[in-house]
């Protein structure tokens, strides 16, 4: 679960920094805005980065980011699937890791693991005070 995190994190700065390299050296219609589109990426590739790290070391706050970032690549997914050529088959493995990260990320087990309780579940701590 982390290690699909940690692959779309990846996979986002690469495209990021291949946007920005292509801005300061390429000849785009808008060098600004294909070095802002490059940062933001970048920026956007360090969420599930974070989130991987976190799901490593069992960090309970790094099962929301991480949903965040599988429920924002399904629509992402979608548009390369209704595309035409090479996008298809990248749409079929964003839709293919976006899917079977949630499915990981909200499997009871998980949950258990990542220590987060569940609404209505008494807190054993309390209990024995």
């Amino acid at each position: 679960m982390a290690g699909l995190s940690a692959l779309e994190g990846a996979a986002l700065v690469i495209g990021g920094v291949s946007m920005l390299v292509m801005g300061l050296l390429g000849r785009p219609d808008s060098p600004q805005q294909a070095e802002m589109g490059g940062l933001t990426v970048i920026a956007l590739g360090l969420i599930p980065l974070f989130a991987a790290r976190g799901l490593l070391l069992r960090r309970s706050w790094s099962r929301g980011p991480a949903l965040i970032t599988q429920i924002i690549a399904l629509p992402v997914a979608w548009t390369l699937l209704r595309s035409h050529g090479a996008l298809i088959p990248a749409g079929i493995v964003l839709a293919v890791v976006a899917l079977t990260a949630l499915y990981q990320l909200v499997r009871p087990v998980t949950i258990e693991a990542l220590g987060i309780r569940r609404p209505g579940t008494p807190d054993t701590d309390s209990a024995d005070a």
